[in-house]
């Protein structure tokens, strides 16, 4: 895919356009909305470079406090400190993923409610029951603390969806309480910790 927004530095899929991110605030002297801050996407990849995450941004209350920039602060905190599982308790996470060709990630639940939207190329998304759905450019998954997985399909292209994930209650299936399964995890990829 050809685009006019050049990858961003540190972006494996250099197929893909880079992304930007525009923060709105509000003008202290005239209250009226502004762009307060435009950010290059920053990418962490994984799993032997066949996987990318750009979080575009986070929350860590409900509902968000965006008094004094207050969002804005805690969102920068917590991606400073390393610490941003999947979800983040108590708030959401909003984060751009890029997969490469072929490229399966492991079965993995996360205890949210998740958001995931098809932006490039063709996801399969498998579930633990066996059942798969193939999804398009502009399909939606809504992830309700399921076990699956996602496949880019083609041999050759990059593929890459974005995704809303929001903390959940805990929830019960059968008398039995399901918590976040990362599998084999991800290295460098911590636990979301709002399963406890």
């Amino acid at each position: 895919m050809s685009s006019s927004h050049p990858p961003n530095a540190n972006q494996l899929a250099t197929s893909l356009p880079g992304l930007t991110t525009h923060i709105t605030g509000h003008d202290p002297a005239t209250g009226k909305a502004i762009v307060h801050e435009s950010r290059d996407g920053n990418w962490s990849s994984y799993d032997d470079n066949l996987m990318a995450f750009n979080v575009i941004y986070s929350t860590s209350e409900f509902p968000a406090n965006l008094n004094n920039d207050r969002d804005l602060k805690l969102h920068d905190q917590v991606v400073a400190s390393g610490n941003l599982g999947l979800v983040n308790p108590h708030g959401t996470v909003c984060r751009v993923v890029d997969m490469a060709p072929g490229f399966q990630c492991i079965m993995h639940r996360t205890q949210s409610l998740d958001y995931g939207i098809v932006l490039e190329g063709t996801i399969e998304l498998s579930l633990d029951s066996g059942e798969t759905k193939l999804m398009q450019r502009g399909d939606v998954a809504v992830q309700r603390a399921t076990m699956h997985a996602w496949k880019n399909t083609s041999d050759t292209e990059w593929a890459r969806m974005i995704f809303v994930l929001q903390d959940c209650e805990k929830l019960e299936i059968a008398g039995t309480v399901l918590k976040e399964d990362l599998g084999r995890g991800v290295q460098g990829l911590p636990p979301s910790g709002n399963d406890l």
